[in-house]
């Protein structure tokens, strides 16, 4: 069973896996993604695991700053970022499930957002389409990310 939780120290030797080649040109590791939240003193991100059963098998940040505002004009929006799903348990649907139950992990521990916001590289076409999947939407805004062309999509809550 598919859980979502704000991560703990304890779930990091279970997020140190490496993402290949082209996956790590479109997202970060948690280990990346938790240290630039450190160098930052970031009080505005809040990292989340993704478990399966017991086990950490994913991670992803939701992040309250000023970086949304180059999605939205909202700034009761959230910026979803650096999703990803340890190699190892990829391909059997967590990543999906994950990704539908944030809108009520959302509910539940930030009340006043309503709207989920993210970025995804155009030749990510696998993310692109589990995002449209569960519900995020595409209306033609686009930016330049650190490996090209990137697609801006949102959720409203």
């Amino acid at each position: 069973m598919v859980k979502l939780k704000f991560f703990e120290q304890k779930d990091f030797p279970g997020l140190t896996y490496t993402l290949d080649e082209q996956q790590a040109q479109y997202t970060a590791t948690a280990e990346q993604a938790l240290q630039k939240i450190e160098e930052r003193s970031d009080t505005l991100a809040f990292p989340i695991t993704i478990f399966e059963d017991e086990d950490p098998v994913g991670f992803f940040v939701l992040d309250f700053g000023n970086d949304k505002l180059e999605f939205t004009d909202n700034h009761n929006s959230m910026l979803l970022r650096s999703f990803s799903i340890n190699p190892k348990f990829q391909g059997k649907g967590i990543g999906k499930k994950a990704m539908i139950q944030v809108d009520e992990f959302i509910r539940e521990n930030f009340k006043e957002c309503d709207e989920i916001v993210l970025a995804v590289n155009q030749n990510n076409i696998s993310a692109y389409r589990l995002y449209l999947t569960v519900g995020y939407q595409y209306e033609g805004k686009e930016r330049i990310g650190r490996s090209g062309p990137q697609y801006l999509m949102f959720k409203k809550l």
